[in-house]
């Protein structure tokens, strides 16, 4: 029985049941045949329970093109799509089970008809990733993909891309676009796009009425803002986390609020700040990444061996996420100590996420300061782990520090936002 045969099977206890013979995974038993029933449900069937079986029918896979040209549709001012992977573009062949990346510009018109009428929209290929192979090349990858695309006359640009780690890619764009003409606005989805409660369709539109419309040219996320429909929350970059699994509504703001709202049955942006980025005739980015930044947790009892060892590797910056007001183990000090010696530069986030570092009100922040490490205010640990990889990149690694406390794109506030803390569920 081959994956994709459709087989009639006869049981030891006299049943018969037909359906299609699933591919096997890493968690498939190798005794177990799984078949998908006409109905759509999967079953496995134990092979010393199959008495007989015959082959009664092929299933032909349903594939979909993932190289293909760039190409525009519908009219208006032109809004560019560059396609790296992700749920949002998914599409599920309930005949087999398997889930397929689709980078069909006809697709992307399928599921929102609204944008023939709202902007001539390009659909550019780049890759198909899912979101947690991303690496910080690939940001430089983004980062030249929305230059290229701003250049060709672009108003604004929208990154689809998976949601487990598309706030890393949204702070890195953040960096890398220092000027440009429009917003760059990362749009992803929790739910493949043809299930009925998918939250695609609506996070797709939003993303592309904030790119033509915004007054702002900002690296931008654009996800439901609630549970319901209707209204799509746009955070900034440097400035958004995904908090919930499974929820439409997992991206909430860290330490801010959102900069705008779109309605998305209107098709009205509403800002929420007058603080922003204007958009800019020039076109300005600075791709580069290092992959000499280091991201850490601490936790009680972390050997200090892991730092030792983040320093052999050559890394040229830590970014420590502390608990609370960003503290560590006192057995971490002497290490600490000597990477900073050897030039490793090293900051201090808080893995509380909400409210800031402050390594003044407790002796071990102090020590900690004396050591000469840096805390980063109330920059996210993720923000802070990418801007270090941008900043190496860009600049001399002895300037890395004043860049690392420069403000550079609302990724750090010097007042506290009460009204910005949320609590989950």
């Amino acid at each position: 029985m081959e994956p994709n045969s459709e087989v009639r099977i006869r049981l030891t206890d006299g049943r018969v049941i037909e359906g299609i013979v699933m591919q096997p995974h890493l968690f498939t038993g190798h005794d177990i045949v799984v078949l998908k029933l006409k109905n759509g449900y999967n079953i496995g069937i134990s092979k010393r329970d199959i008495a007989g079986w015959e082959v009664i029918g092929e299933v032909e896979q349903r594939r979909w093109e993932e190289a293909f040209e760039r190409r525009t549709a519908g009219s208006g001012d032109r809004v560019s799509v560059i396609v790296t992977g992700g749920t949002i573009l998914s599409r599920v062949d309930y005949r087999t089970g398997g889930v397929y990346p689709s980078l069909d510009p006809d697709y992307l018109f399928e599921l929102v008809p609204e944008l023939e009428g709202l902007a001539s929209v390009t659909v550019v290929p780049l890759f198909s990733k899912f979101s947690e192979d991303m690496m910080p090349t690939d940001w430089t990858a983004i980062a030249n993909a929305v230059e290229s695309e701003l250049d060709r006359g672009a108003v604004g640009v929208v990154v689809m891309h998976g949601t487990d780690t598309m706030h890393y890619s949204a702070a890195a764009l953040a960096f890398a676009l220092r000027a440009g003409p429009g917003p760059v606005v990362f749009v992803g989805a929790q739910r493949s796009s043809d299930r009925p409660s998918s939250d695609a369709y609506e996070n797709l539109l939003g993303a592309i009425i904030t790119a033509r419309a915004a007054p702002f040219a900002e690296s931008v996320v654009a996800m439901h803002g609630g549970m319901d429909d209707g209204v799509i929350a746009i955070h900034r970059g440097t400035r958004v986390r995904k908090m919930h699994t499974s929820r439409r509504d997992t991206f909430t703001a860290v330490n801010d609020v959102p900069l705008a709202h779109v309605d998305v049955e209107k098709g009205d942006l509403r800002l929420l700040t007058s603080d922003y980025r204007e958009r800019d005739s020039r076109v300005l980015v600075r791709p580069a990444f290092s992959d000499r930044a280091a991201l850490i947790k601490y936790y009680p009892g972390m050997p200090p061996q892991l730092l030792d060892a983040l320093v052999e590797m050559g890394v040229r910056g830590i970014v420590l996420e502390g608990t609370g007001f960003g503290h560590v183990g006192e057995q971490l000090l002497d290490s600490l100590k000597r990477a900073i010696d050897v030039g490793v530069h090293v900051f201090m986030t808080s893995q509380t996420l909400f409210g800031r570092v402050n390594l003044r009100v407790y002796s071990r922040g102090r020590e900690l300061l004396r050591l000469g490490v840096m805390p980063l205010e109330d920059m996210a640990p993720e923000v802070a782990y990418v801007k270090l990889a941008w900043a190496l990149a860009n600049y001399p690694v002895d300037r890395v520090p004043e860049v690392m406390a420069t403000p550079l794109a609302y990724e750090i506030s010097y007042t506290s936002r009460p009204d910005a803390f949320t609590k989950c569920g």
